[in-house]
């Protein structure tokens, strides 16, 4: 999918929901969007580089870097949820000079990467770092999607995807008896 331009004013006014619903995700599946992600991205291309946004960024960085032969990995570190909830935003490290300067240091060439994309607070404070670079995410969210290039699955705002990292086996009752 191909990003629109963001609409600061609904982006700023819009609240995120309360997650209701949830979305458990397996290796499996994510392994399936993952690879999705990176065949539609190899017609967005060339990248000479990709930065991952740590940590959800890490897994399918991999995934598609290999499927598109990149061998230049890098990664940015921001910090904005505590499990299950979305805090303060804080970046803890920012992308290496080398991989800046690529594309005239505005991220030309540059392909950014992110297991989900949810307010667009994060993406957003990449983009600025990187405002060319192409910004791919496995998931995306209403609030986020304006600021990311390409994406597999859209998601409402009030869910709550269940990363098979963050998971392990566990029983889990009908949906209708309020399970998650």
């Amino acid at each position: 999918m191909r990003r629109e331009a963001p609409e600061r004013a609904d982006m700023q006014s819009a609240q995120p929901l309360a997650p209701q619903k949830p979305f458990p995700v397996s290796w499996d599946q994510f392994h399936r969007d993952a690879r999705a992600l990176a065949w539609r991205l190899a017609e967005a291309g060339p990248f000479e580089a990709i930065v991952c946004i740590t940590r959800g960024g890490l897994v399918p960085a991999a995934i598609v870097a290999r499927e598109l032969g990149i061998r230049v990995i890098e990664t940015v570190c921001v910090a904005s949820y505590d499990h299950v909830a979305q805090g303060e935003l804080k970046l803890l490290k920012t992308i290496a000079a080398d991989i800046v300067a690529v594309g005239g240091g505005r991220g030309k060439g540059v392909l950014i990467v992110d297991d989900l994309v949810d307010t667009g607070k994060t993406a957003k404070l990449v983009r600025d770092l990187l405002p060319e670079a192409h910004f791919a995410a496995v998931y995306a969210k209403p609030l986020g999607r304006p600021l990311v290039d390409t994406f597999i699955t859209e998601v409402s705002q009030d869910t709550w995807i269940f990363f098979p990292w963050d998971t392990g086996l566990a029983f889990q009752p009908p949906i209708r008896d309020g399970g998650l």
